[in-house]
């Protein structure tokens, strides 16, 4: 059984959760604060992206080895108009540079937690978009997905979570403007 560690308890991790649990995985939520003890072999970052630095400074060490899922969007909250990483990088990449032994992948970050939770959106099945540079950890994050009856896609390397954030980017500035439904989204036709 896997076992998968998320940190925060909004609408996206909880429907997170949901999925891995139907999965078949075992699932416990952490907190930032200091104390608690990361065990699942997937930790998801399912927090705001100015979040993660705390997490980083207080869990690093226990997320060595770990299979480490970075879902934020790194928006620039004060204006909503850009990203606050370098256009050549990726929130994903910083993460991978902070737990060089953990392997970072890039995933649910294009998906509404709406859209995770119905495993639709419209008609089509939710597909959740995966890179990263560690293929076994990329397999064993869509195994507990397919199990938890969602669609997953290879989207490449982790070099490729720069397009996946801009994605992600473009997805959340058309919801705020109200262009697309927060339970609608980008769908994978195959």
């Amino acid at each position: 059984m896997t076992n998968v560690t998320i940190f925060g308890t909004g609408n996206m991790g909880s429907a997170i959760a949901s999925i891995a649990a139907a999965g078949g995985a075992s699932v416990e939520h952490l907190g930032k604060e200091p104390g608690g003890t990361v065990t699942g072999d997937i930790v998801v970052l399912a927090v705001p992206y100015p979040s993660v630095a705390d997490i980083l400074a207080t869990y690093g060490d226990q997320l060595a080895g770990k299979v480490v899922v970075d879902i934020t969007n790194p928006l620039d909250f004060s204006t909503f108009d850009s990203l606050v990483v370098p256009a050549d990088g990726s929130a994903a990449a910083e993460i991978q540079k902070a737990l060089p032994t953990a392997s970072v992948l890039k995933a649910f970050n294009t998906n509404f937690a709406a859209t995770l939770s119905t495993k639709k959106i419209g008609d089509l099945a939710t597909t959740v978009l995966i890179a990263g540079d560690d293929q076994a950890a990329k397999d064993q994050l869509a195994g507990v997905l397919t199990a938890g009856g969602l669609l997953t896609i290879d989207a490449g390397s982790l070099k490729r979570a720069r397009e996946l954030e801009a994605i992600g980017f473009l997805q959340l500035t058309l919801a705020a403007g109200e262009q697309i439904s927060w339970t609608g989204g980008f769908g994978v036709v195959r």
